[in-house]
């Protein structure tokens, strides 16, 4: 106790303090530090849920013990990144998150003893609904998803039937293309019976009409789809080229674009042809007619024999006998005829545009470097042949073929070997990148402070008091000191060419000082060792001295 109270006494009040300040600091620090670097990364479970996904998931957390965080309004439920997948395996067992949706466990959950034919109509509703949205849900673009059905009943004794609809509200990621708006319609009819795909009604979280579901497409929609027919046609032809010049040339040595233009009208043309060459003899009808008559021989006469078959000749009786004979022929002859009825659909190919940059040869310079030659004509000419080729290039119809031999600005390829391993070795996720960050903030500051603030304070701790010289006048003889006669001196104050000679009756003094102090101190210790004699003695001093 003695050598601690000496140590603090030759320190001092104030720089124990702040020796203490700093030891506390420093602690605080690193236990946060510590504990900043052994809490878990925590990462989101699930987001965008509702309040009863949100509470119904919590309770599993809390009674399973796994630390969780609540961020946003609710809404993000986040835990320690490594049990992620566990928990949603977990939790997707126990029917969690339920996203708002009801689906066929509808029917699970309640009984249908009792239950009104209405009741089971509007069940049904309800299943159909949550089934499709959370279908729809699981596709990669969309976020969330919300059906409404109108399944209209059909009534006894009506022919009319109303045709059934429905209207979906989307939360999407970025944009939806127009094939993914179609896929979503006829994923929603083809589940439903006597649906049209065109009679389903798309709207996005952001207010857009995606498709109208008035039976008809759009005129924004038409134009997309021409749009989308157009660029798949260029990228496929321009995929196409690309595989075949990297097959000759080298990977990314040849840069290629294509521009398409297509026949979007739809033509139907029939054409009638009769060729008059090719006759021939379809049928052959004759037919012939003979006439014979016998004048009577008395005018007026009439008799049996007279109208009898044959009887003019026998009973004729001297009358005019007359004959004649009429024969007609008809041929009917048919011509061959060609009735061709042509029909061309629409985003047939028009006019190809295909223009393609060939980076040329690079070869050792003979000093260490790599100089770059272009490529031959013929070579050229080979290339362009075989792009012609795979474009289906039309001459008749204005295609356009160019080949370009150009050095690129990057040399493709430039980059050392094992370029590739070293960007899958150091391939970090944003969230390595930000604890990254956060140790090396952390590391920076925990220098600085040791640096800037521990070293000086322990050098300043450490260093000891130089006592303070005397000056040669209070050395020799002070104001208010007596000077020696004969000036002797027995001690030095210094070591050195500059030393300060002490006079004998400074020495006498300090071991004079050094005697009264430690008498002091040894009847300090008596007095602590025996405070009540101690005590007695003060009380006795007191009562002489009065």
């Amino acid at each position: 106790m003695n050598a601690a109270l000496q140590f603090v006494n030759r320190l001092g009040l104030a720089r124990v303090a702040a020796m203490a300040v700093v030891a506390v600091l420093m602690l605080g620090f690193f236990a946060v530090l510590i504990m900043r670097a052994s809490t878990p990364m925590m990462a989101p479970l699930y987001s965008g849920l509702s309040l009863e996904d949100s509470n119904a998931i919590v309770e599993e957390l809390r009674g399973a013990g796994v630390p969780f965080e609540l961020r946003g309004e609710g809404d993000t439920i986040a835990i320690p990144r490594d049990q992620i997948t566990t928990w949603r395996m977990t939790l997707a067992g126990s029917g969690l998150p339920r996203s708002g949706q009801v689906g066929y466990e509808i029917f699970d959950q309640q009984s249908s003893l009792g239950a009104t034919s209405f009741v089971q109509n509007i069940n049904n509703v309800r299943a159909l609904e949550g089934e499709l949205a959370r279908t729809i849900t699981s596709l990669n673009r969309i976020r969330t998803a919300r059906v409404h059905l109108v399944l209209p009943e059909r009534e006894l004794f009506r022919r009319e039937r109303k045709d059934p609809s429905a209207s979906i509200a989307l939360g999407v990621r970025g944009e939806l293309t127009s094939g993914e708006i179609r896929a979503i319609q006829h994923l929603v009819a083809s589940a439903i019976e006597g649906m049209s795909p065109m009679r389903v009604s798309i709207v996005d979280d952001n207010g857009r009409l995606l498709a109208s579901g008035s039976g008809e497409d759009t005129p924004g929609m038409a134009g997309s789809q021409m749009e989308e027919r157009v660029l798949g046609v260029e990228t496929r032809l321009r995929t196409r080229v690309e595989e075949l010049l990297a097959d000759v040339v080298g990977a990314n040595r040849a840069r290629v674009q294509v521009s398409a233009e297509l026949d979007l009208n739809r033509l139907t043309r029939t054409a009638e042809t009769f060729d008059p060459d090719g006759q021939v003899v379809r049928s052959t009808q004759t037919r012939e007619v003979v006439n014979s008559s016998t004048g009577p021989g008395r005018t007026g006469e009439v008799s049996v024999a007279n109208q009898l078959p044959g009887a003019n000749a026998s009973n004729s009786g001297g009358g005019n006998a007359e004959q004649g004979s009429t024969t007609e022929e008809t041929v009917n002859y048919e011509i061959s005829r060609t009735t061709q009825t042509e029909t061309t659909e629409a985003g047939g190919i028009k006019r190809v545009s295909v223009a393609v940059v060939v980076d040329g040869i690079y070869a050792d310079d003979g000093a260490g470097g790599t100089a770059w030659r272009p490529r031959t004509p013929d070579e050229i000419a080979q290339l362009t042949a075989l792009v012609r080729s795979a474009v289906g290039f039309d001459s008749t119809r204005g295609d356009t073929v160019e080949v370009v031999n150009m050095q690129f600005a990057e040399r493709a390829g430039a980059t050392g070997p094992g370029t590739a391993a070293a960007d899958t070795l150091f391939d970090f996720t944003r969230d390595d990148l930000m604890k990254g960050a956060e140790m090396l903030v952390t590391l920076i500051i925990a220098l600085a402070l040791v640096l800037f603030v521990m070293r000086p304070l322990l050098r300043r701790v450490m260093t000891p008091e130089t006592p303070l010289a005397l000056s040669p006048t209070a050395a020799v003889g002070g104001p208010g000191l007596p000077v020696p006669a004969n000036g002797a001196a027995s001690e030095t104050a210094g070591e050195g060419a500059s030393q300060v000679r002490v006079p004998d009756w400074v020495t006498n003094a300090r071991s004079a000082g050094e005697a009264q102090a430690k008498t002091v101190k040894t009847v300090g210790t008596l007095i602590e060792e025996n405070p009540k004699q101690a005590a007695l003695i003060v009380r006795d001093w007191l009562g002489n001295a009065a």
